[in-house]
């Protein structure tokens, strides 16, 4: 959330971006270490994220990239406050398949 990957391509394609407050990234990475990881999916890690999620909506924020490979196996599109981009998903998208 902190590296340059994101903020760099996002203001290149003319995008603002935001991210979490320091005490959410701090809660978020305790999760994805702590549970995702593990594959632990807990529902008050779940509430979690919706509430930061939900947060982000409310200060205009309109999409929500889930980057981190076990994020989306804990917040589905479905059920998030705001629409997401599953980084995962998008890369696997974007990568040559053979004969490319």
């Amino acid at each position: 959330m902190e590296g340059p990957v994101y903020p760099e391509r996002l203001q290149a394609a003319g995008l603002l971006h935001g991210t979490p407050s320091a005490p959410e990234r701090e809660r978020i990475n305790q999760i994805i270490f702590d549970e995702l990881v593990y594959g632990k999916f807990l529902p008050q890690s779940l509430a979690y994220f919706t509430e930061v999620i939900r947060r982000l909506k409310d200060e205009a924020c309109d999409v929500v990239a889930l980057a981190c490979t076990e994020i989306p196996l804990l917040v589905p599109a479905e059920v998030s406050p705001a629409p997401v981009l599953d980084s995962t998903r998008l890369l696997a998208r974007a990568a040559p398949t053979e004969g490319d």
